[in-house]
C-alpha cells in the first residue's frame, strides 16, 4: 500500500515537522505580535504595507518548501539531518519564511520605538515588551538554521560543492534547535501576564516580574542547544556539560512564572468571593476560555518540563535519547502546554477581527478539554515506550517480533489520543466558522490586557528595553560557540558526501 511505504512516511513527517515547526508558530506569532503592536498604538501600528509584504514572503516560502516535500524529494525531516541532502527548493523556502518573519521582527522594533516616543518615559506595556522580546529571540535564533542552510546545505544541494560537514551543521542548528522552542512558546506566556488575568476578572501579581522572566528566556535560551549533541562525537564532554548547566538556568524564568501566573489567579478568585486555602480555585471562571486554557496549559508544563530536565541532564539523556521519549516532550510542551494557549489567543482574537461575538463559549471550552485529554493520552504512551526501548524515526515496525509486539497496546492508546486531538481541531474550526456567521455588532471592544496589582510608573531601563540584553545575548553565545564552532570550521576534518534524494529519486 502505498501509505505503508517508508518514503510516504518520511515525506510526511517532514511535512508535519516544517509546517508546524517553522510556518504555523510563526504565522500566528506574527499576528499575534501585530495584534499587541496595533493596540499599543491605538490602531495606528507603523508598517502595515511592509507588514503584508512579510506575510506574503512567508506564504510564498511555505509553498516553495512543501511542492518538494509532496513529491518526495525533501524527505530530511524539519531538522534536515546531513548528509541527507533534498531538493534546493524545500531549503529556499525555509529561508524565505524566515525572510518574511524578519521583517515582522523591524517591525515590532519599529513600534516599540514609536510607542516609547509617543509616550516618554513611560513603561511599555508588557504586552508589547513581552512580544519584542520573542521578536528579538527568533533574530538571533534562527541565524544558525538560517547558516546552516546557506553555508552547508544549498552548496551540496545545487551541486556546487559533493561534501559536507556533518558535525558544523548539526553545531549550526543546535542554536536554533532549543531557542525556537522558546519562541513558539513566547505568545503563551504573554498570555499568561497580560490577557489570563484579565479574562479572570483580576490583576496581574507583578508587571516587574514578567518583564525579568521575558529577558530571562531571552538571555538563557539561545546557548543551550548543544544539549541536543550530547550523544554525537564531534564535541568533547566540556561544552556540553557547560551548556547543560545552562540549560538548567531555563528553569529559573518559569518558575517565576509558575509563582506570579498562580498568584493572579489567586486574586482573580479572592476578588470573585473565594475564601480559605483553596476556596478560591472553584471561584474562578471557568467558563472563560483563557482562563481554562492558562490552567490547562499550567497542568500540562508541569509533566512538559519535568521531561525536558531528564533530556537536559547528561547523564539520564543517555537513556532516553532518540527514544519515543523525545517525541513524546516535546508534544507534550509545544503541542500541550503552548498550542492550548494559541486556542484561547484565537478565542479572542477572532471575534475582534470578524467584529462578531464569539459563537459559543461553552463549545469553546469543551474544545480545550478535549486538547487536553487528548494530548495527555497521545504523549504518555509515548513516553512509556521510550522508556521501553522504542525508537523514534522508523517508517515500520515489526509487531511479530516480541521485543516490538509489547509497545503494540501503547501505540494503539496513542493513536485513541490523536483521534480525540483530531476532533478537538474540527471543533476548534467549527467555533470559529460559526462565530464568522454570527450577526455583526455595533461595538467590539479592543482587546484588554490586565493591570498589575501596583502598576508600575517607571521601570529600569534594563526592563523597558533590549539594547543591553542583545549584548548579553551576544556574549553567551560567543562563550558557547565561538570554540566549538571554530574548532570545526577551521579543522574540516568531519566532511562526507552528500547524500542527494533529488538524485537518488531520478535513477
Amino acid at each position: 500500500a502505498p501509505l505503508a511505504h517508508p518514503n510516504a512516511y518520511y515525506a510526511s513527517v517532514t511535512a508535519h515537522g516544517s509546517i508546524m515547526a517553522y510556518v504555523f508558530p510563526t504565522l500566528f506569532i506574527m499576528g499575534f505580535g501585530y495584534a499587541i503592536a496595533d493596540s499599543a498604538m491605538d490602531g495606528q501600528m507603523r508598517g502595515v504595507k511592509w507588514g503584508w509584504l512579510g506575510f506574503w514572503v512567508a506564504v510564498l516560502g511555505t509553498v516553495v518548501a512543501v511542492i518538494p516535500i509532496a513529491g518526495g524529494k525533501a524527505s530530511v525531516l524539519y531538522t534536515f539531518y546531513p548528509t541527507l541532502i533534498g531538493s534546493p527548493w524545500y531549503y529556499i523556502g525555509v529561508v524565505l519564511v524566515v525572510l518574511g518573519s524578519y521583517v515582522w521582527i523591524a517591525l515590532m522594533i519599529v513600534n516599540m520605538g514609536a510607542w516609547k516616543k509617543l509616550n516618554p518615559g513611560k513603561p511599555v506595556p508588557l504586552s508589547l515588551f513581552g512580544i519584542n522580546a520573542a521578536a528579538i529571540l527568533w533574530g538571533w535564533t534562527a541565524l544558525g538554521a538560517a547558516s546552516e542552510i546557506i553555508f552547508q546545505i544549498l552548496p551540496v544541494a545545487f551541486g556546487w560543492r559533493f561534501t559536507i560537514d556533518a558535525g558544523l551543521a548539526r553545531t549550526l542548528f543546535s542554536t536554533t534547535l532549543h531557542a525556537i522552542v522558546y519562541f513558539w512558546l513566547f505568545p503563551a506566556y504573554i498570555a499568561y501576564y497580560t490577557l489570563m488575568p484579565q479574562a479572570a476578572g483580576g490583576r496581574l501579581y507583578s508587571d516587574k516580574m514578567g518583564r525579568v522572566a521575558f529577558v530571562l528566556f531571552v538571555a538563557f535560551s539561545l546557548p543551550v542547544g548543544m544539549h541536543h549533541l550530547f550523544m554525537d562525537p564531534e564535541h568533547g564532554s566540556g561544552f556540553k556539560f557547560v551548556q547543560s548547566v545552562l540549560t538548567f538556568m531555563v528553569v529559573l524564568p518559569t518558575l517565576l512564572t509558575i509563582f506570579t501566573i498562580w498568584s493572579s489567579l489567586e486574586i482573580a478568585g479572592r476578588l470573585r468571593g473565594g475564601q480559605g486555602l483553596l476556596g478560591w480555585i472553584r471561584r474562578l471562571p471557568w467558563n472563560e476560555p483563557m482562563v481554562l486554557a492558562v490552567v490547562l496549559s499550567l497542568c500540562l508544563l508541569g509533566p512538559g518540563g519535568f521531561g525536558g530536565i531528564i533530556n537536559m541532564s547528561y547523564a539520564m539523556d543517555a537513556m532516553v535519547h532518540n527514544t519515543g521519549w523525545i517525541t513524546a516532550h516535546f508534544h507534550l510542551i509545544y503541542g500541550g502546554a503552548v498550542v492550548i494557549v494559541y486556542f484561547a489567543i484565537a478565542y479572542e482574537l477572532w471575534p475582534r477581527l470578524t467584529n462578531r461575538p464569539l459563537f459559543s463559549k461553552r463549545l469553546a471550552c469543551q474544545q480545550l478539554w478535549l486538547w487536553f485529554w487528548g494530548i495527555l493520552i497521545t504523549t504518555i504512551p509515548w513516553h512509556i515506550a521510550g522508556l521501553m526501548g522504542q525508537p523514534r524515526r522508523y517508517a515500520l515496525f515489526d509487531y511479530a517480533d516480541p521485543r516490538v509486539a509489547r509497545t503494540a497496546p501503547l501505540v494503539v492508546l496513542s493513536l485513541i489520543g490523536a483521534f480525540i486531538v483530531l476532533c478537538s481541531v474540527l471543533l476548534f474550526f467549527y467555533v470559529l466558522v460559526r462565530t464568522s456567521i454570527e450577526p455583526v455588532v455595533e461595538f467590539m471592544p479592543p482587546l484588554r490586557y490586565a493591570l498589575a496589582i501596583n502598576p508600575p510608573a517607571s521601570v529600569p531601563r534594563l526592563l523597558n528595553g533590549f539594547a543591553f540584553w542583545n549584548v548579553v545575548l551576544a556574549s553567551l553565545l560567543i562563550i558557547a560557540y565561538a570554540y566549538p564552532i571554530g574548532e570545526l570550521v577551521f579543522t574540516h576534518t568531519q566532511n562526507a558526501p552528500g547524500y542527494s534524494l533529488t538524485r537518488e529519486l531520478g535513477r
